[in-house]
């Protein structure tokens, strides 16, 4: 791949820290849109304005964005308040209406990145363009997918280059709607030091509850910045109004964020050494987050081992379990003296917690 360089002052001159990208989940209306997009401004906090204008739903039906004449009142909203704009493009049509409208930024969707094809054409359509391209991350855990789509890019010539982290889907229940996966960009971010990277909390936490810890969060991994989805009344949103806050919230959280300098000039062995070191609590954590889930289902076999008349220990099981386990853990490097002892202290709480439970039906 080509080498990648910083394009945080091709998104904001003053290359401050952070980013900040905001604006509505959909121009839904010029009024709409010029009234968030003056609040925003008057924030001095929010360096480009977003907008969606073709919105890809899941299913037909919902609303789909109002199209190329929202690319009219963007470029009103821009001339009135001096930010610059973005937008997503997914097809080659979008790519030359954005331009002709003078959209500073294009990015490409998590729906768009994880289809080549798709990538590709857009790429083909930017050929010899001097713009500004942000892609985020395709909607599947695929760091190759990822790479696939920036390097479709960088061969189309265009030179500013950047990525948004949006999180990704996961299939079962989470606190997250998009959970970030963080170990996934912490590697891209490894792997090309300078790339400016952008932390998505609106679709990832799918609510504004979690949009705080979300964004200090990226900004303690060194993300450059974060995209904040905000509207005049989020509560009238035509899409995505569970995670969208009014240009006065936004300025409220971008307060509380504290970036983090370092006091002394570190050596890329150093750096390299604490990302590595990054990429072990996260996946710690999420590790916590599976034996949690594991131990809540544990909890309800207890129940109906109780309901059933069933003893605690099912040997039989516990061995299934086991001889499994040093099979597929010995495939992937792991010891079986290592998986034994791991897994019997996992068996263990669990044959505790069981057994808590029948006490306590007992005792009732």
């Amino acid at each position: 791949m080509k080498r990648i360089k910083s394009i945080n002052t091709a998104i904001n001159s003053n290359n401050k820290k952070p980013i900040v990208i905001s604006g509505p989940c959909s121009a839904e209306t010029e009024d709409q849109l010029l009234k968030t997009a003056i609040e925003l401004k008057k924030t001095n906090k929010v360096d480009v304005l977003r907008a969606g204008i073709w919105k890809p739903r899941t299913k037909p039906g919902n609303f789909e964005g109002v199209g190329t004449q929202g690319l009219k009142w963007l470029a009103q909203a821009k001339k009135e308040t001096g930010l610059k704009t973005a937008v997503e493009v997914a097809n080659t049509e979008h790519v030359y209406k954005a331009l002709n409208h003078g959209v500073d930024i294009l990015w490409l969707g998590a729906r768009t990145t994880v289809n080549p094809f798709s990538v590709q054409e857009i790429a083909d359509a930017l050929d010899g363009v001097n713009t500004t391209v942000l892609i985020k991350n395709p909607i599947n855990p695929d760091l190759s997918l990822w790479e696939g789509a920036i390097e479709r890019i960088l061969n189309s010539g265009i030179k500013n280059v950047g990525v948004i982290h949006r999180g990704f889907s996961k299939y079962g229940e989470s606190n997250y709607r998009n959970p970030p996966s963080w170990q996934i960009p912490i590697e891209l971010k490894r792997r090309y030091p300078q790339l400016t990277m952008i932390s998505d909390p609106s679709h990832i936490c799918g609510n504004t509850t979690g949009l705080l810890n979300v964004s200090q969060q990226a900004l303690d991994l060194k993300f450059d910045g974060v995209m904040l989805e905000s509207h005049i009344n989020p509560e009238k949103a035509w899409s995505d109004a569970q995670q969208q806050i009014t240009p006065t919230q936004l300025e409220e959280l971008i307060n509380q964020l504290v970036v983090r300098t370092p006091k002394q000039t570190v050596s890329k062995k150093t750096i390299e050494l604490d990302m590595l070191r990054q990429k072990i609590n996260l996946i710690d954590d999420e590790m916590l987050d599976a034996l949690s889930q594991r131990m809540e289902i544990s909890d309800k076999i207890g129940t109906v081992k109780k309901k059933e008349g069933m003893q605690i220990l099912q040997t039989g099981r516990w061995d299934e379990i086991l001889n499994r386990s040093i099979i597929e853990g010995k495939s992937k490097g792991l010891s079986k003296v290592f998986l034994i002892n791991f897994l019997s202290a996992i068996h263990l709480e669990s044959i505790d917690r069981q057994n808590k439970i029948m006490n306590n039906e007992i005792n009732e």
